[in-house]
């Protein structure tokens, strides 16, 4: 197939992806309006989505030496649509998580804690890979997204690694990744005594 052809046919083919991601985004505003009504307490700060661009996806494939198809897309791609989740606190990083697992029609197909178990340069991230039903007029698409929650400090570590990164061309100078598991060592840090002070101030209000 054609690569002006396969390219437009993915595009076509996306929009499932785009109605997977709203739908998700959907759920996660009700849980954070609802949550914070009830406990006063917003376990979410902001929450941003993308969707692969089709060359994005085209490369993906050849680099895994399959043909480019949105079926095998499907199989073989688990960040094809993505949602970012940041919360105030680690603790309602597990929060969110719990509540997307106990919907029914929300399937959560695999779990890397990078909370639990950090990356080697220090990054971390609760990732998950939901699969969410799509309605559509003729059909119903059951969809994969991929999830990653993490907190605001966790958030400002990764936003600017991946910066300096591009800056650098992935042509990192000697001791670089070192000083970034120090900055991320301290980030994790803050989001402790951030969230002693967080328990602090509910046991005070009770």
């Amino acid at each position: 197939m054609e690569t002006g052809v396969a390219d437009d046919l993915l595009r076509r083919s996306l929009v499932v992806y785009k109605f997977a991601v709203e739908e998700l985004m959907t759920k996660l505003r009700i849980l954070s309006e609802e949550f914070d009504l009830v406990h006063r307490h917003d376990p979410i700060e902001h929450i941003t989505q993308r969707v692969k661009r089709p060359d994005a996806i085209l490369d993906k494939l050849r680099r895994k030496g399959l043909e480019p198809d949105l079926a095998l897309a499907a199989e073989h791609l688990d960040d094809v649509a993505g949602v970012r989740v940041v919360c105030p606190f680690v603790s309602d990083v597990y929060r969110v998580r719990d509540m997307l697992a106990r919907q029914s029609d929300v399937e959560i197909l695999l779990t890397k804690d990078y909370i639990a178990a950090p990356k080697p340069n220090g990054y971390r991230s609760l990732h998950l890979i939901v699969r969410i039903p799509v309605f559509l007029s003729d059909r119903v698409e059951h969809v994969k997204v991929e999830v990653q929650l993490r907190t605001i400090a966790m958030d400002f570590w990764a936003t600017l690694e991946h910066k300096l990164y591009y800056k650098y061309d992935d042509h990192v100078p000697a001791g670089f990744v070192e000083e970034l598991t120090t900055t991320a060592a301290i980030a994790a840090e803050l989001d402790e005594r951030m969230e002693s002070l967080h328990l602090k101030v509910h046991r005070d209000e009770n």
